[in-house]
């Protein structure tokens, strides 16, 4: 993944791109600050983690050799069980990775060894791309990849999901390089349409935002779930958007579903500084009860639907910086806490897949009211299942 870190920017580049990145964000942020109320009383947390799953990663230019990934996955499908087995939400589900695969570097096996720990229930795999590096990528090129990738997930691995009476499988996405349909002028991408590209592909929902801090793909409009209000073949149509609203049924795919963005100002422990909140789990900043506080400020909801609170967080499980954190002793202390906890602070907890969050949120958009635990396949349902829902109950049908 590219994040275009400050090492070796000039000092004057560093600069021009935090004011950038500021002006872009805080403007909403307080915005929204002094708008959003926030949410008060019992309240539904319903969490998924949007893990851009790399085991190539070496945490900066080239690929770890095949072996040491075989390794990392290896690991990572015997610990991550044992680990989380007895750290259960309120409906007693285990709390899970959303695990999204980058399509270039597809390799059978690695792939096959994380699709039977999901198909053992601890999680879903779904679809990433890095492109557009060194050179801008096309967009015959990118819906090649997506398509060619898509289909090996779900016909050789039996992943990925589908509508009732649509043999065509159907996915999430996150942008690697975060530079969504081309907003970052032309940098790691280079497809205007790609939002176009990802709606005829079966694209249901984008979880990439928000960026990593001062990353110039980031957007201005912060904290929400939306369809994007311009054209899917403009570049960058994920800049501006209507949100979603119980009640109103989603038109237009793919859905935008971002993760909490906002200012942590506990100064005590920041050595006098601040610091910005974007919802990534990392070996410096693991998951914490205080953080939980900050992801359940932002508000990101439905609207009209204050007491479904969705957060949708970012990992990158297999950065050698980062596995110790999300996979060992700080995610499992957290959820103890969050769990133990939950109760105290009038808290229904919900561990959800990308796919079951995205299928709650079109719950409440058609209208349904309730427990949000009942619409995890809602819409989008995994392979059998979805061959079963096509003479399931009305109840679960989608309004049109």
């Amino acid at each position: 993944m590219s994040d275009l870190s400050n090492t070796g920017v000039a000092p004057e580049t560093r600069l021009k791109r935090r004011l950038l990145y500021a002006c872009k964000c805080l403007p909403p942020y307080f915005w929204q600050r002094m708008t959003r109320p926030s949410s008060k009383g019992r309240v539904h947390l319903i969490i998924a983690v949007a893990d851009h799953f790399e085991p190539s990663s070496i945490g900066g230019a080239g690929y770890a050799p095949r072996d040491e990934q075989a390794r990392r996955v290896e690991t990572w499908c015997a610990e991550y069980p044992r680990n989380f087995e007895q750290l259960v939400d309120s409906e007693g589900r285990h709390f899970v990775h959303t695990y999204f695969y980058p399509a270039e570097q597809y390799d059978r096996g690695l792939v096959q060894q994380m699709a039977e720990l999901c198909h053992s229930g601890w999680g879903e795999l779904e679809i990433h791309l890095h492109h557009g590096l060194p050179h801008p990528d096309t967009s015959e090129n990118t819906r090649s990849q997506l398509v060619a990738f898509r289909d090996v997930l779900a016909r050789e691995h039996g992943c990925l999901s589908y509508e009732p009476g649509d043999s065509t499988p159907k996915y999430a996405f996150v942008h690697g390089n975060f530079t969504l349909a081309n907003c970052a002028g032309g940098f790691a991408c280079g497809v205007d349409d790609e939002m176009q590209i990802l709606a005829e592909t079966g694209c249901y929902v984008d979880m990439t935002y928000p960026t990593s801090a001062f990353h110039p793909a980031q957007i201005a409009k912060l904290n929400s779930i939306y369809e994007c209000a311009l054209p899917l073949t403009d570049r960058a149509p994920q800049r501006h958007g209507q949100n979603l609203q119980a009640g109103r049924p989603v038109s237009v795919l793919p859905l935008m579903v971002q993760g909490p963005w906002g200012l942590d100002f506990d100064l005590g422990a920041r050595n006098g500084f601040g610091r910005i909140e974007h919802s990534a789990l990392t070996g410096m900043k693991p998951p914490t009860l205080d953080r939980l506080h900050l992801w359940k400020r932002a508000a990101v909801t439905v609207t009209g639907r204050p007491d479904w609170l969705f957060i949708k967080l970012d990992a990158h499980g297999m950065y050698p910086q980062d596995t110790d954190t999300v996979l060992r002793g700080a995610m499992q202390q957290f959820l103890r806490e969050l769990v133990d906890g939950a109760h105290e602070r009038q808290e229904i907890l919900h561990f959800v897949s990308a796919r079951e969050m995205t299928n709650i949120i079109f719950a409440a958009c058609d209208g349904r009211e309730g427990d949000p635990g009942a619409y995890r396949d809602y819409r989008y349902r995994m392979g059998r299942e979805a061959e079963r829902a096509s003479s399931a109950a009305p109840e679960l049908a989608v309004k049109e």
